[in-house]
């Protein structure tokens, strides 16, 4: 959440108060409306890499290995798929019994676990097994849906979901709600771990974000803060953006490194208003995570620092800036409500 920020410093715009600032951040939100609105065509999906520190350090290499296996696949989607799984808990385990970072059941694992690291056993609790699996098995799945008309990987994970004789008797991604919303979940999870190979598109519900954010200066942090009224109206730094969001119907999850999951990572030369900004003690995973604050501009953020202090400006430029997100309505929506215990 928020609370090891506790060498940040005040400040003020132009040190002339609270009452000009939010002035500034008003000519903000018409400038993200205009910003918006001038580069709204200029997205591109066409990435297969990872974004910086998406996938935890130790785990990356893997995923960018078996991530290319065949070409219904690639690093960031097999990334969305991990992630949704499991939470990149290699201990998982859920009520239905799916195990390890893949979440394999034991009947799958034992037709389609594969020894990935070569070391003679096939442990559906070792990364270095499971992930190779995860691969081969959507591949495999590719494989039987090939000749099926429409988006090879749409297919792939639609079988994956309802099996591959639903998806090639329907012709396509069958008409169930479970498996729609699993192949729509994972596609916009993709976009997430996908490091961008253009200008990522504008939010144009970046504006109301901010807006409710500035009506908060100079309200005491609270860790744990939701802003509820038994609470005096208080935050903490995810507190802070995720009520930020709801205001514009985008619901954010409430920990800070799994809002880093929410949508796009553009540069940090890119940033605009309304983008997330966020800061890690591990610069290699997203997972280390430990705050997260609103970008406004001018290389400042909106955030909610620690314990003692009040909502305020920051600078984003720190040693521990980790990177940020535009938030996406699909993007928050595909975020896992609860991962698997382990």
């Amino acid at each position: 959440m928020g609370d090891g920020w506790g060498v940040r410093k005040f400040w003020v715009v132009g040190g002339i108060g609270i009452g000009v600032a939010m002035s500034f951040v008003a000519l903000l939100v018409v400038g993200t409306y205009s910003a918006a609105a001038g580069l709204g065509s200029a997205g591109s999906n066409g990435a297969v890499g990872l974004a910086k520190g998406a996938v935890p350090a130790k785990f990356q290499p893997l995923v960018q290995k078996w991530g290319n296996l065949c070409s219904a696949i690639n690093p960031a989607l097999l990334a969305a798929q991990l992630y949704q799984e499991s939470g990149w808990n290699p201990r998982a385990q859920s009520k239905a019994a799916a195990q390890g970072i893949a979440q394999f059941i034991p009947g799958t694992w034992s037709g389609h676990g594969i020894d990935g690291d070569g070391d003679g056993d096939r442990d559906v609790w070792d990364p270095a097994d499971a992930i190779p699996s995860a691969a081969s098995y959507d591949c495999e799945l590719a494989g039987y849906v090939k000749k099926v008309p429409g988006d090879q990987t749409d297919n792939m994970l639609a079988a994956y979901n309802a099996g591959a004789y639903r998806v090639i008797r329907s012709g396509g991604v069958p008409k169930i709600a479970e498996t729609q919303n699993y192949v729509k979940i994972i596609r916009s999870l993709e976009k997430s771990f996908a490091r961008p190979v253009g200008r990522v598109e504008p939010s144009r519900q970046a504006a109301g974000a901010i807006y409710f954010a500035q009506k908060k200066l100079g309200t005491k942090y609270l860790w744990g803060g939701n802003g509820t009224p038994e609470q005096g109206g208080r935050f903490d730094c995810s507190g802070l953006t995720q009520a930020a969001y709801r205001t514009v119907d985008i619901e954010l999850p409430r920990v800070a490194n799994d809002q880093y999951n929410a949508g796009p990572h553009p540069s940090r030369d890119e940033l605009l208003p309304g983008d997330l900004v966020f800061f890690s003690d591990d610069l290699t995973n997203s997972r280390a995570i430990h705050h997260v604050g609103l970008y406004v501009g001018g290389g400042y953020m909106i955030n909610a620092p620690y314990t003692g202090a009040v909502i305020r400006f920051d600078k984003i430029d720190t040693p521990d800036y980790f990177g940020a997100t535009r938030v996406t309505k699909d993007g928050a929506a595909a975020l896992p409500t609860a991962q698997p215990t382990g």
